[in-house]
């Protein structure tokens, strides 16, 4: 099953990027960069420049469905950008209509609340996204990983990159139990 994982030219989290990418690996499925541009995005560790990474995919040549999940890396800048992209959020916004389940950590749920998604939800992030996601309708809880399994998409949220253990855990198991779901439909 290939597995998106959105991103913006820069300003990602090279960790938040690198450890689901590889746990999206160990659980036997392809992860496949998506971006708002071609050529390769620039990640971070914190403010300092990091690592560069090659894009497979641009969001005007991809939907949903061509993907069995989506993972949101944070980063400060990366999600602020993927906000102001109407390409990204339609993006995203596809895979809740699509009942397709989505991962988010840190400053990712900016994009999920521009995307008008967190309506309803539980979930958890950054602490200083605390009060976008309640104004955006969502329930914000200090937890390491909250798991909402609400209607029509499961949608797995983590804090912060010392969470990414039980975040990879969390995600790669609701990952499955959807591709699970989906033979069986």
């Amino acid at each position: 099953m290939q597995i998106a994982f959105l991103v913006a030219p820069e300003g990602v989290e090279q960790v938040e990027l690198t450890d689901p990418w590889q746990a999206v690996k160990d659980a036997g499925n392809t992860p496949v960069l998506v971006s708002t541009e071609p050529g390769e995005i620039q990640a971070f560790q914190h403010l300092d420049k990091a690592d560069t990474f090659p894009v497979d995919r641009t969001v005007g040549d991809v939907s949903a469905g061509d993907f069995g999940g989506l993972v949101l890396p944070g980063g400060v800048a990366n999600p602020d950008f993927l906000r102001m992209d109407d390409r990204a959020v339609s993006f995203v916004r596809g895979f809740f209509e699509a009942g397709k389940p989505v991962a988010a950590i840190c400053h990712a749920p900016w994009t999920l609340v521009e995307a008008d998604v967190v309506r309803g939800r539980t979930l958890t992030s950054w602490p200083s996204l605390r009060t976008d996601i309640r104004n955006a309708g969502g329930e914000w809880v200090d937890e390491r990983v909250q798991v909402c399994g609400a209607k029509p998409a499961t949608l797995i949220t983590s804090r912060k990159p010392d969470d990414l253990k039980a975040f990879c855990e969390a995600f790669t198991e609701e990952f499955a139990k959807a591709a699970r779901t989906m033979q069986t439909a």
